[in-house]
Order: C-alpha cells, then structure tokens, then sequence
C-alpha cells in the first residue's frame, strides 16, 4: 500500500509516519511505500522494506502534486496548513496553502481517476462560529469567526462533494484543539493551550492570553493519531451523505487545566504561568465552540481521551 502524507514534517505528520510504520498495515494491507510531503524535505525513518519518498514542496505551485499522485496513492493524509493566527494575518498566504492547494489536490485526483483513494483531511473546530447553540452537532451550521476556520469549511464543502460525485473518497477530521503539543510555541492562536502546561512541566514560564473562564474542546496527540489512522480504514458507505464529522473531545476550562496541572505537578508549577491578557487572541479562540455531541464519530469507531488529568500524565510520561 502507498500512503502519502501532506505536512508530514510536523508534528502530527512525524506523529503519523511512526505510527504508520510501526503498524506496518493499513486496511489488512501491508505498507509498502510511503510518500512524505513538506516545504522541508521531512526526516528519513529507518523502516527496511518500504520505500520512503521525502519531497519538499511548495504544494501551492502548479502542479506540484502531480508526480505524487501519478503514482496513485491509495491513501493521502492532508495535514499541511497555515494555523490559524499566520492565516488571520496573511489571507493571501492562507488561501494559498489551506484552500487553494487543497482543490489543486482534489482536481489531480479528478485528473487521474482517484477515485478509490481514501483523502484524510484535518480540518478544526475553527470551522464553527458565530451564533452557536450550548451544544453543537457535525451539522450545524458552519459560520467560522477568522479565515483559517472560513478556508476549512471551503474545503469540507468541496470535500464532501469530490467524494459525493464519486472522484474521491473523503473523509475530514475537525481536530478539536491539541493538548499537550511538545516543542515551542507557533504561531497558533491555540498555541497557549499547550504552552501554560509544557512550559511549567520543564520548569520555564508561560504566558496566558485569555481569561482562565474561557473553555476549548481539546484532544491528546495520542489520540488524534489514532483517529487518523482509523480514518484511513473506516468504510466510507459508513460516513454517510456529509464527509466532515468532529473528533470526541474533552471540554475544559483554562482554569480547570491549570488546576489539574496543580494536582500533578504542584503549586509551583501554576506559578509559573504568568496572566497577561491579549484581546486578538482572545477573541479567536473564544469564537470556537467548546461542547459537542460526538455521536458520529462514536459511532465510527473514533475515540476520545476519558478525563484531562491523563492528557497531562501521557506528557509526562513521554519525557521519561
């Protein structure tokens, strides 16, 4: 099986590769080749016994994607994105990479007769907005708040409609927010959520930006990765009529992650978050809804993490 992976050198992207590999199947079949797609060629595994393509392109070229899918993949996991404070600042930079790489993508598929190939995009919960009820569901109506949410709904809609016209086999993921992410602040307006609980768990300062009273629907890496694995396995007559469908979650104040990050690491780490309010930030991240019914994705076999202490805890146990 041949799987090519766009933003491969990311986070998630890395993430997936070594799940992949570790696998070594997708779907009952073995892995063969895979195909890594970055503005940076992406680091080389080890992995005797597939072939391992690293590209570094610029998907918003012409073309770009031709050499790849005129090898006919059978899986393409689309994670490549500007994140949603770098395409607020920049709408020619992110209709660029977010939207219009996306239908360059789908229209090569088109070209090629793809339709067998199952596309997996991350899409967000910035795709939700506006006027929302307390609850939401995958279909309420998307009315994003910022341009990074307004390019992912474009691309849902376009999505669903490849796959509805039978030139691809779609399925989008809208990631809930991803906590806890290692490394070092992006450009991310959800950057902070990771950054007030990393930064005190390796003994360094945080900043956070918005009130402790403000909610988010989160996720762990561990699994989000695992949700994109089973995307690329799940039947897609199961998907039904609309291809677009939110992960299971977990709701949670800013203040009751700083509170549980006080129960696992103490009173000093929480000190070290220091509060320092920023009113851009804010108000995109408060225009994310942050409670939903998840019965879809449940229902498909997508899982979510059981209580936030563990997503802290998994963290911890990944630096030993």
């Amino acid at each position: 099986m041949h799987i090519a992976i766009t933003g491969a050198a990311g986070f998630l992207g890395q993430r997936l590769v070594n799940q992949l590999l570790d696998r070594g199947e997708l779907n009952g079949k073995a892995l063969t080749r895979l195909t890594l797609i970055d503005q940076i060629e992406a680091p080389r595994p080890e992995a005797p016994g597939v072939e391992i393509d690293c590209l570094a392109l610029d998907i918003t070229s012409p073309g770009a994607f031709g050499p790849v899918l005129d090898a006919h993949p059978a899986v393409i996991y689309h994670l490549a994105a500007v994140v949603s404070s770098a395409a607020e600042a920049d709408l020619d930079l992110g209709m660029a990479v977010n939207f219009d790489a996306t239908r360059a993508l789908l229209e090569g598929c088109r070209e090629r007769g793809l339709s067998a190939t199952r596309l997996v995009m991350a899409s967000s919960v910035a795709a939700y907005g506006g006027d929302m009820p307390a609850q939401l569901d995958d279909m309420t109506a998307l009315q994003p708040q910022n341009s990074y949410g307004t390019q992912k709904a474009m691309c849902e809609l376009l999505i669903n409609d490849y796959s509805r016209r039978g030139l691809v086999d779609g399925c989008v993921l809208r990631l809930p927010t991803i906590v806890i992410r290692p490394g070092r602040p992006n450009a991310a307006a959800s950057s902070f959520a990771s950054s007030i609980l990393r930064e005190p768990l390796n003994d360094e300062d945080a900043i956070c930006p918005v009130p402790t009273e403000l909610e988010m629907f989160v996720m762990s890496p561990g699994k989000v990765i695992e949700a994109l694995v089973h995307a690329g396995e799940v039947d897609g007559a199961s998907l039904g009529a609309f291809r677009a469908f939110m992960l299971p979650g977990i709701t949670v104040s800013v203040g009751e992650m700083l509170e549980t990050l006080r129960e696992v690491a103490g009173d000093e780490a929480v000190a070290r978050v220091r509060h320092e309010p920023d009113a851009r930030i804010t108000t995109i991240v408060s225009s994310w809804p942050a409670r939903f019914d998840t019965a879809k994705a449940r229902r498909l076999g997508f899982e979510g993490d059981s209580r936030f202490r563990e997503i802290i805890e998994a963290f911890v146990d990944e630096r030993q």
